[in-house]
């Protein structure tokens, strides 16, 4: 194992599968203890994620939680400082997507988008802020996603909270970094999930259309990007939106 992140110890919600579970066996392969945290039906999964980590000899525990409720987003923070005695790092990476025309979305599925991608987001990182500003330090990572800097079709409910999603992460870098907290956030594109691999054929092929590397990207390479922003290794890094994307942002091509 790495030892990078040894000593360190945080949360990663949606954890239980695709991105999430690529980032959480990632922290713990560089020495992190993590909480993997997901929605209470996916605790099978959840667990899931937990066996690989330990089987790798790493430190994990599964809690459940809902980013949508505050309350969740607080008993996770206390139960990772509870388990580990600590809370250094925090990925907020729970998120949902509904791919349809725009006039075609309902106010269910709108509100749905929003309240697990923005407020989700936004509790993850007010709960974990009042525990890093007592202690007076900590490290945040939010993923977003390309399509929080560029339009995206048949997404615009994702594509706006996303755009959201920045917006909270520099603000908030801004706000705490006098306070030793640091707020970066990761634009992925085309990476092998379940979410992704659901969608259909040709939304697949217009998101690697116009990427340089011409392949989905793997979990765990989003995951080497988090441990990087989340270590000390980008000590003097904050408010930063770091595209995992294969190029898509360069441009058509």
């Amino acid at each position: 194992m790495d030892t990078r992140m040894k000593n360190m110890a945080g949360v990663v919600t949606g954890a239980a599968a695709g991105i999430g579970r690529g980032i959480a066996l990632t922290l713990a392969v560089e020495g992190a203890a993590v909480v993997v945290s997901d929605l209470p039906s996916s605790r099978q999964a959840g667990e899931e994620t937990v066996k690989k980590i330990r089987s790798a000899g790493g430190r994990a525990e599964f809690f459940p939680a809902d980013v949508s409720s505050p309350k969740d987003m607080d008993a996770l923070v206390a139960f990772c400082v509870e388990t580990y005695g600590r809370l250094d790092y925090a990925v907020n990476n729970a998120g949902i997507a509904v791919v349809k025309p725009l006039g075609d979305v309902s106010d269910e599925e709108y509100d749905r988008v929003v309240n697990v991608n923005l407020r989700g987001t936004f509790n993850g990182i007010r709960s974990q802020l009042r525990h890093m500003t007592k202690v007076k330090g900590g490290s945040i990572v939010n993923i977003a996603s390309v399509a929080g800097q560029v339009a995206v079709r048949d997404i615009g409910v994702y594509t706006a909270t996303k755009h959201a999603v920045l917006g909270l992460t520099k603000s908030t870098a801004k706000e705490y970094g006098s306070q030793g907290i640091r707020v970066n956030a990761i634009c992925p594109n085309a990476i092998r999930t379940p979410l992704l691999e659901g969608a259909p054929k040709e939304f697949q092929e217009s998101l690697i259309a116009p990427q340089a590397l011409k392949r989905f990207g793997e979990p765990e390479e989003v995951g080497h990007a988090t441990a990087f922003l989340l270590s000390g290794r980008a000590a003097f890094i904050t408010g930063a939106i770091l595209a995992v994307d294969g190029g898509y942002l360069t441009g058509p091509g």
